[in-house]
């Protein structure tokens, strides 16, 4: 019983995670494919399905060699979503640069630090977890605004003479997400640079590095899973943003999460929504494939 008992955990263990998959991602995924290849109706819900599981067996292979990709060739033809998924790959990249920049010295700060107030310094990070997304997207509002808080304080240190436009532009999403995304950025660093071996940043430096080139040389090259995991953690939701861009960004601020709302709510085409959804999935699997082959690589070395 206990060899079976075993073996029965054992294929259990491998099988959740992939019934988790089929349920909460394959599903839901072949539910917006098939929405995205029906067309719209005047109804509730507004499209026609262009198969149901109704028509039997005979009708239904029928319907699916009919398949017709409209939908899809209608996004390639409309400049609009293109240029959309252009500006949210260079946002959420242009993002996640900066977000790096900003957590790596914070998460090697926090490996530096004793051990003693390690635990108080996550807990500080993780801290903006407590508040809703919404309150804090909200709140850069206040701050960014021409009357907002940084402007008064630039005016009241005589740096500018009439306040400055960040809100309803780029450069308030970008602070946005930055700031919305960081956490997400400094754990995964913090757990590859605290695990690190100390003696090889002073071996290298006993043979001649300066402290410079020992970063460069061992303490980078050691870090580059977190860097990979946080980059991944960050760019990806960034791509598909909404409420970010939504509040903070103008008009002009074009992004495929404010498109895909669009289409779904104000046009009510959810076969058109549909498909710049699945256009949007295929395209994060892209980096989520780079993610597994990097940490495939890093656990064989």
């Amino acid at each position: 019983m206990g060899k079976l008992g075993s073996a029965f955990y054992n294929r259990l263990v491998i099988i959740v995670p992939y019934v988790w998959l089929l349920l909460f991602f394959l599903a839901p995924f072949f539910i917006v494919f098939r929405i995205s290849l029906s067309t719209t109706a005047i109804a509730m819900p507004p499209y026609e399905p262009v198969f149901s599981l109704g028509d039997g067996w005979a009708g239904f292979w029928d319907k699916v060699s009919a398949f017709s990709f409209e939908n899809y060739s209608y996004l390639i033809d409309d400049p609009l979503y293109v240029n959309a998924y252009i500006s949210s790959l260079v946002i959420a990249g242009v993002s996640t640069f900066f977000t790096l920049l900003i957590a790596y010295p914070i998460a090697y700060g926090m490996a530096q630090a004793p051990r003693t107030i390690r635990p108080t310094l996550l807990m500080l990070v993780i801290l903006p977890f407590w508040t809703s997304f919404l309150i804090r997207v909200y709140a850069w509002i206040a701050i960014l605004k021409p009357e907002g808080l940084f402007n008064q304080l630039l005016l009241s240190l005589h740096v500018i003479d009439s306040p400055l436009i960040i809100l309803n532009t780029n450069v308030a999403v970008y602070i946005g997400i930055v700031y919305s995304y960081l956490p997400f950025m400094v754990l995964p660093l913090y757990s590859s640079l605290e695990k690190m071996d100390g003696t090889l940043i002073e071996a290298a430096q006993d043979l001649g590095c300066t402290p410079i080139t020992a970063f460069w040389q061992v303490t980078f090259p050691l870090s580059l899973p977190g860097v990979v995991a946080g980059c991944m953690l960050v760019f990806i939701p960034a791509v598909g943003e909404f409420v970010i861009p939504d509040l903070l960004g103008g008009s002009q601020t074009l992004m495929i999460g404010k498109t895909l709302w669009n289409e779904f709510n104000a046009n009510r085409d959810w076969p058109v929504s549909s498909a710049v959804a699945t256009i949007l999935l295929l395209i994060l699997v892209i980096p989520i494939v780079f993610f597994q082959n990097a940490q495939a690589k890093a656990e064989g070395r």
